[in-house]
């Protein structure tokens, strides 16, 4: 991949319009992908207690992840690209295809839409905390401390529950692994479907093809480290519920991964005579 295709950005594009509109499509798409994704694990403990440990659970997420990612490209492709991830990000940039300061501006879109995401959710699902008829205290003051106090626990283990984290017998190096195989799929269906200036025909179904990528590593991974292939997935559930452990992991594996994707397609498949370079508008 020549380096001469990896581009700074000129100093007034941060602040163009068409810039700012693409981060606000990136902020959008994330906010769809992430409350849909994570609010159906949310969905299945509600209703089983451990929805995300038996199967049912694990395919119903795997497909919600896949329909609500395919949306989320969709609606995002003919504004920002759809990226939806800052490892596509990171891997676009490698290959020239976006600048710097474009990509600053599509992470910055892309981690606070999570957050909302997750915020919403928290929002959304508190409800109310029941509580047995044989523990109910009759003092009106401590029947309200201990509902607050149950309800605060309650939505603070729920946002654990949905945080990306390492299953029992995984080691960190296991989960690098799994972020870096899997985000290398995801990455590499991004570069065959959307970014190869052959792609033809292919660039219509480039949206299912991503969710497909999505759903099925969900399904290899999620009962070993939760499957994110996404560091924007793991930042908004890890500020909410503010959980830290082994966060590094669903950053370091996607990019890497994703700096392999983008040498490896961009060097073997895509011409040097086909490369689409970079607009060269001056802000």
């Amino acid at each position: 991949m020549p380096i001469y295709r990896i581009a700074i950005g000129a100093s007034g594009e941060a602040s163009h319009l068409e810039a700012i509109k693409a981060a606000m499509a990136e902020f959008f798409s994330m906010l769809i992908f992430v409350f849909a994704g994570e609010g159906s694990g949310m969905a299945s403990n509600k209703l089983t207690d451990s929805g995300s440990t038996i199967p049912s659970g694990l395919i119903a997420a795997a497909l919600a992840h896949a329909f609500a990612l395919f949306v989320a490209v969709s609606v995002g492709a003919n504004i920002s690209g759809g990226h939806v991830n800052p490892a596509v990000t990171f891997g676009a940039f490698l290959g020239g295809n976006i600048t710097l300061l474009r990509s600053i501006l599509y992470w910055i879109a892309q981690l606070l839409g999570s957050v909302v995401a997750c915020l919403l959710l928290k929002l959304a699902t508190g409800g109310l905390v029941r509580t047995s008829s044989s523990n109910q205290n009759s003092n009106p003051l401590a029947l309200i401390a201990n509902y607050y106090l149950l309800d605060f626990f309650s939505k603070l283990e729920s946002c654990r529950k949905h945080q990306h984290s390492l299953s029992s017998g995984v080691s960190v190096w296991n989960a690098l692994v799994f972020e870096i195989v899997t985000t290398f799929g995801l990455v590499y269906t991004v570069y065959a479907t959307a970014v190869d200036p052959k792609k033809g025909n292919v660039g219509i179904v480039a949206p299912i093809a991503i969710g497909f990528i999505v759903g099925a590593n969900i399904l290899i991974g999620d009962a070993f480290d939760g499957a994110s292939m996404n560091p924007a997935v793991s930042f908004g559930p890890a500020v909410v519920s503010w959980t830290w452990t082994h966060h590094w992991v669903y950053w370091l594996g996607p990019f890497i991964s994703a700096a392999i994707a983008a040498i490896v397609y961009d060097n073997i498949f895509i011409d040097e005579s086909t490369h689409e370079q970079l607009p060269v508008t001056e802000f």
